[in-house]
């Protein structure tokens, strides 16, 4: 697998995707490599939302179309994305809004007892965020892995993120 201009970090709540791609970020950096990095979590961040579209992915698409064209014209080569994808024509939407050539996708697994210890530090104020965050995992969980979209699998249980950062890289030919 070479030639991707894009890797989309996907798994469901908890799994690491934003600190993967913070870790992909920083070896990008320390190869002198122009990237961009895209938690789309804050890509999407407004309320409310639509009832019809309960997590902004039509506002997401529309902000990524601008994000990205900003990005490689300020000369990124590289778009490091942590966001959920949960079905296969999503895909082309996103390569779409990116501009992308070629997209790897990367999936996320997490233990469900290292999900719960790491949603439990980051709600610890926010107990109803909380137990969304909880019963969101596993359900999500399911439904990524029926849609069978992955590339690459990693484990992100007991692994450091610069190590599955480096096999990412590695993985797109970066």
């Amino acid at each position: 697998m070479t030639g991707f201009d894009i890797v989309f970090i996907n798994g469901t709540v908890g799994a690491g995707k934003s600190t993967l791609a913070e870790a992909i970020g920083e070896l990008e950096v320390r190869a002198g490599q122009p990237h961009a990095v895209l938690d789309l979590d804050h890509v999407r961040r407004c309320w409310p939302s639509p009832a019809d579209d309960p997590f902004n992915h039509a506002l997401e698409l529309r902000n990524l179309r601008d994000l990205a064209a900003n990005y490689r014209q300020a000369g990124a080569r590289h778009l490091i994305v942590a966001g959920v994808i949960e079905e296969r024509p999503a895909v082309a939407r996103y390569q779409e809004a990116l501009g992308s050539t070629a997209i790897l996708l990367v999936r996320l697994v997490v233990e469900p007892a290292v999900a719960r210890d790491r949603l439990q530090r980051r709600h610890a104020d926010d107990e109803p965020g909380l137990r969304w965050h909880l019963d969101r995992t596993t359900e999500l969980a399911g439904i990524i892995d029926a849609a069978g979209l992955d590339d690459l699998v990693l484990d992100s249980s007991h692994e450091p993120p610069a190590v599955l950062a480096e096999k990412v890289r590695t993985a797109a030919g970066w």
